[in-house]
């Protein structure tokens, strides 16, 4: 899934955009008012998260734009502002914003509040079940079967597998699979990734069966997009 980001301040646009990236989201940022305008008559993203005071045209009056457009008008958008005051929070929502997040604010909260607003919204593709081919995996009740029977996952090699199988056929780093699946606070080894890659596929499939780990060499793995 697609989520846009407008916002000027660089260091926020690089902390959104890393931890986005990490669940899993493809993510374009854009710094001004009029470029963001531009870009979402050419494409609509899946989400909109849109900072209320930008160079030129302000977020408050992209968001009145964009819901006087058919291709935009259910576009869901989350703003993001320093103004916190009730009276400006209902101005911001009285414009079409879906939600609103004061700022500073915590980034678990606003992945939060996106993958809300996203089930909200687009129910089919926030499944609680992910599934390719003859794989299933029941995200709630952290169960994988594979042609009917029951596989035993670690808790690493299920959040691994689930991280893979969000986005099939994109390839993931070493580092990117270490920072989404372990977090950026656990400070180990690179190698750790393919000894759990390796479990991961003794798990998934017997010598009969096809590997659905795609190893892209020099760059790391990726769930196969043509499994199943």
């Amino acid at each position: 899934m697609r989520v846009m980001v407008v916002e000027d301040e660089e260091a926020l646009t690089t902390l959104l955009r890393y931890n986005l990236e990490a669940e899993g989201y493809d993510v374009e940022t854009v710094d001004h008012g009029e470029e963001a305008d531009l870009a979402l008559r050419e494409h609509v993203p899946d989400l909109l998260l849109l900072d209320w005071m930008l160079p030129g045209l302000s977020g408050v009056e992209l968001c009145r734009r964009l819901r006087l457009r058919r291709e935009t008008e259910r576009l869901p958008i989350i703003m993001l502002t320093a103004r916190g005051e009730e009276a400006d929070r209902v101005r911001g929502l009285a414009t079409g914003a879906d939600d609103y997040v004061v700022k500073p604010f915590s980034v678990p909260e606003l992945l939060a509040r996106v993958r809300a607003l996203l089930r909200r919204v687009k129910p089919a593709e926030i499944a609680e079940r992910l599934a390719a081919g003859d794989l299933e995996m029941d995200r709630v009740q952290h169960r994988v079967r594979r042609a009917g029977r029951d596989l035993h996952l670690g808790p690493t090699e299920f959040r691994l597998l689930e991280f893979l199988m969000r986005s099939p056929g994109r390839v993931f780093s070493r580092e990117q699979l270490l920072n989404s699946v372990w977090g950026r606070d656990v400070y180990i080894d690179e190698r750790t990734v393919d000894v759990h890659v390796g479990r991961l596929r003794k798990a998934l499939a017997d010598t009969h069966e096809r590997d659905p780990i795609r190893t892209v060499r020099g760059s790391g793995y990726a769930f196969d997009e043509t499994f199943g």
